[in-house]
């Protein structure tokens, strides 16, 4: 059980990515279940907690093994789904995650999972529908986490504005969010609010339970350089030399130096 608790964690963010708890995998499910139904149900779960292992042979045998029992049962064609997008089988996961949607449209995991595939796939404005089609249902668990990847995508797609009006729903529904908070610290970088960027990159670091990214110094690096503040800059751009020596990153810093 520990397993699913940790993929069901990984959905929410799909990415983001990711790294939330998104709710049950069939929240939207109010009927009395089958016999075939639950034991779908359990080959699901199954899948998901191999799928977040990186056990991707075994989570589809595990798909394969609840699809048997019931063919329509949508949460099982969203973990394919997801299996198929970390294999690259952008096809097979497209399908997959369209299939899901048309046996359950309400599913708020599967409209982010897909959302999150879109955006991925550089089809950033096909991909806010989806996160904001997620947070309408008010079951879902997590809306937070749709509304940090609208932000993100919209982010990628240009639309500065509605990347920083979903990011600030995020924060509102969780104050102190990472994801959000960096996702801010970004957008105002890069509307040239260099004092708001480095509020809330600082937040970002003070609430964030992970060591910090390439991409994380990078854009410190980038805010500090703005600011003036030398011993700052210096700092984190020691830090991503010494932990990225190879990162994009990192080279992108050393050919502005």
């Amino acid at each position: 059980m520990k397993w699913f608790a940790m993929i069901l964690a990984v959905w929410g963010l799909a990415g983001c990515a990711s790294q939330p708890a998104s709710g049950s995998l069939d929240d939207n499910r109010t009927q009395v279940m089958t016999r075939a139904e639950a034991i779908a149900k359990v080959h699901t779960e199954l899948a998901a907690a191999y799928y977040g292992r990186g056990q991707y042979a075994v989570a589809l045998e595990e798909v394969a093994t609840a699809l048997k029992f019931e063919d329509g049962y949508a949460p099982a064609y969203n973990v394919r789904g997801l299996v198929h997008m970390q294999l690259l089988e952008d096809k097979e996961a497209e399908a997959d995650f369209l299939h899901s949607l048309r046996l359950d449209p309400g599913s708020s995991d599967t409209q982010n999972n897909y959302g999150w595939f879109l955006c991925q796939r550089g089809r950033e404005r096909e991909s806010v529908p989806h996160f904001l089609e997620a947070v309408k249902n008010p079951l879902y668990s997590t809306p937070e986490r749709a509304y940090v990847n609208a932000g993100v995508c919209s982010e990628k797609a240009g639309e500065m504005k509605n990347a920083e009006l979903y990011l600030r729903r995020a924060l509102i529904l969780q104050p102190n969010m990472p994801e959000a908070l960096v996702g801010l610290a970004d957008v105002s970088f890069v509307n040239g609010n260099y004092e708001l960027a480095k509020s809330y990159f600082t937040r970002f670091e003070q609430w964030t339970g992970t060591p910090l990214t390439a991409a994380n110094l990078w854009l410190a690096v980038r805010i500090e350089r703005k600011l003036g503040d030398d011993n700052a800059e210096a700092s984190y751009a020691l830090q991503l030399r010494k932990n990225f020596p190879d990162a994009h990153e990192t080279q992108l810093m050393l050919q502005v130096q």
